[in-house]
This record gives structure tokens, sequence and C-alpha cells, in this order.
């Protein structure tokens, strides 16, 4: 006698999107609901009214449809996270003893992740779309979207005291891109926090831009003062700037979690050997032109020429090497203030007292800009200030 045939238990969709993202070569896919519990946007109300965000306006304009998924995209159901690994193949607080050379956020020593990630997204949201009817949209930290708090309701990692996330796999070196679909999918268990009483990344920070744990002030951070700050770097950051002159990893770097890190295994983030070391001498020698033909298809073309010389003559004036001040000098005539100001700030602090003053006396009467001018001036004061410990 034979028995009635079972019924095929029908796969789960997670399960053949979870294989289609590792063949994409994501190291991770978590799954969980577009809702965003109500606490986690007051928390983003609270940092903006602080002020805690700088100069990104965009953060404030979008704050309301930040909140939360759906206030952004009413249809959506589910969200899936996508994450992929780009750690270092050395530690990146190494680079902070060669003063000559430049330091560079590990994120950006090769291609713009961005567009790494967002062809990847595209092709297997395209998949998610064919199979199970459901409408998508891709996402990589360009929409008013806040992805961490997603990562970490999804099971991917949880936000550490910097912030940032940290996965128990892949430590604090993470790429996140998410889909927001239509469809419903179970969702997989949050993340709890691992942190303990570890305050690594905090006690490192350069310039204390942690009011307290889990709380970040951008306007102190350096990775916020190099990328998105426009204008003049005030001055009692620019000594603890050090060689960084795009972005900062110390508060990454330091997190214990690191000892589970692995190299990043996509090719495309792997750091560029002209920009694992670049040496300082050689950046500040770029023109426009030479910049972005340097820097095609990496994130740090989006800071701009102007921008990103600022920050090498701060690395410069950091750097105790006298040999760049023929490198530094002839930015004191560049067409922009704000170069022009930093270059007369690396001078003060790496030539002879007395040839800055006679540097001052050559160049002051020609100088239009105020705030240059006030470089100049407060730069002297220094110089004095120097030449009275020498005697």
């Amino acid at each position: 006698m034979t028995g009635k045939p079972g019924r095929t238990r029908r796969k789960d969709p997670r399960d053949t999107i979870r294989e289609q993202a590792a063949a994409l070569g994501f190291d991770l896919c978590r799954f969980t609901h577009a809702h965003l519990p109500g606490l986690t946007g007051a928390r983003l109300a609270a940092f903006v009214e602080a002020g805690h965000h700088g100069t990104m306006n965009w953060l404030k304009e979008t704050l309301s449809r930040r909140r939360s998924p759906e206030c952004m995209w009413p249809d959506a159901r589910s969200a899936i996270i996508l994450a992929m690994n780009y750690g270092p193949q050395s530690n990146p607080l190494d680079m902070l003893e060669r003063r000559d050379r430049a330091a560079i956020s590990v994120y950006a020593q090769n291609r713009d992740y961005h567009d790494v990630i967002k062809g990847k997204l595209k092709t297997l949201a395209g998949k998610i779309a064919a199979a199970n009817g459901c409408e998508v949209k891709v996402f990589v930290d360009t929409a008013p979207l806040m992805e961490k708090p997603l990562a970490e309701q999804a099971g991917a990692g949880w936000q550490g005291k910097h912030t940032n996330l940290v996965s128990r796999e892949y430590g604090s070196w993470l790429f996140l891109g998410i889909i927001l679909t239509s469809a419903e999918l179970e969702a997989d268990e949050a993340e709890t926090d691992h942190c303990g009483t570890c305050r690594a990344c905090l006690d490192i920070c350069p310039t204390d831009a942690f009011p307290a744990p889990y709380r970040l002030d951008a306007r102190r951070c350096i990775s916020y003062l190099t990328i998105e700050h426009a204008g003049p770097i005030a001055r009692e950051f620019r000594t603890s700037m050090g060689n960084r002159i795009y972005g900062c990893d110390d508060c990454l770097a330091v997190c214990p979690w690191n000892k589970f890190a692995t190299v990043a295994g996509e090719a495309k983030l792997k750091a560029r050997n002209d920009l694992s070391a670049p040496a300082l001498a050689e950046l500040a020698a770029l023109d426009d032109a030479g910049f972005r033909k340097h820097f095609s298809g990496s994130p740090i073309k989006r800071i701009g020429r102007n921008r990103f010389i600022r920050n090498v003559l701060i690395a410069i004036g950091n750097s105790n090497k006298r040999e760049l001040a023929a490198v530094a000098a002839p930015h004191m005539s560049d067409p922009d203030p704000v170069v022009r100001g930093a270059a007369v700030w690396a001078l003060s602090r790496i030539v002879e007292p007395e040839t800055f003053r006679q540097l001052a006396a050559e160049r002051m009467n020609g100088e239009t800009d105020d705030s240059v001018l006030e470089e100049w001036r407060h730069a002297l004061g220094g110089a004095a200030m120097k030449t009275g410990s020498e005697g």
C-alpha cells in the first residue's frame, strides 16, 4: 500500500537570496522589517538638534523621511541588508608614524565603494523582483535611510560606542548596501551590543569627537573635517590631524573585534599601491587636472582639489620635515584663499622663524583675503614665541 504523496515544502525565498548574494561577493545577507522604532528617529533628531551634524544640512532637511524606511517609501515591507568586507592588509594606525606620507582612510584607497556595491545590488534586486513579483529599490549611503540601525536590527552587527557597525565576524570593516522591497520576508534576529566596558574607540580619538559613548559630534571628527567641511579647518584640530588627509580610521582600527577580521576579498576594494602610503610631496604638486586624473573612480575625487590640497598642507605642517617647505611654498600664491591659508600655517611650522618672517614681509602686502591675513598674523605670533623659547 502506498501512502499519499506529501506536499513539497516551498523553499524559503531568503535562502535563494542569500545564495545569490554570496555569488555576487557579499559577505553577509540579513533580513528585517522596513520599520525602525521611534527611539531611533528620536536619537537622530537629538543629534541634529545639538548641532552635531555640523554643515551636513542634508541630514536636517531629510530628517522626517530618514526616521524609518516606510517614511521614505510607504510600500516598503522588508529590508535586505547586504554587507561587504573591506578589511585592510595592515593596521592603519601604523601609517600615522610615517609623517612624510599621507594617511588615507582604508575605504578610500581604491574604487568608490558606492559604485562597486551598487552594481551588485542592482543585479541582486533584479533577481529578487523577477522571482517574487515585487517592487525593489536599492541604496548605498546616498538616500535618507539609516543603514546602521537597520543592519543592527537585522543581526548584521551592532552600533558600537563609536557609532559605527561592529560585526563579530568582520570587526569594523563592513560596507553596507540596502534593498527595500514590497515583499514580506521573515526577519532575522537582531544583534545585541557586545562592547561591554571597552572604551578603546573613545579613548583613541585624536580630537575628542565623542561627547559620550554612542554619541558623535561630527564637528570634531577628522573624517568630517577632511571630507565634509569646506573652508579653513579650525586651528584647534590641525595638529591632531597629523598626516590624515582623507578620513580617519583610528576608532575603527583599535576595536578588539577586529581580531576576527579578514582582508577584503573584492579586488576593487583592496588598496592601490599608490594610495596605501602616498608621499605628501607628490600629492602637494597636483594641479586640478592632475588631481582629477589621479583620483578618477575614487571617492576622494568628490571633495575637489582645493579641499584636498588644504588637507595635504596641514599634514605637511605636522610632518616636521623642513624639506617639504619647497612643495608647500608655491601654494602661498594659490587662487583659493583656503589653500593659501593652509600653506601659511604649514610653512610657519616647518621653516625657521626668521625665514618665515621674511616670507611674511614679502607676501602680506599683496594678500587681499582677510582670512589669509589672519593666518599670517597668527602664525607670526607663533614664530615670535618660538624664537623667544629658543633664546
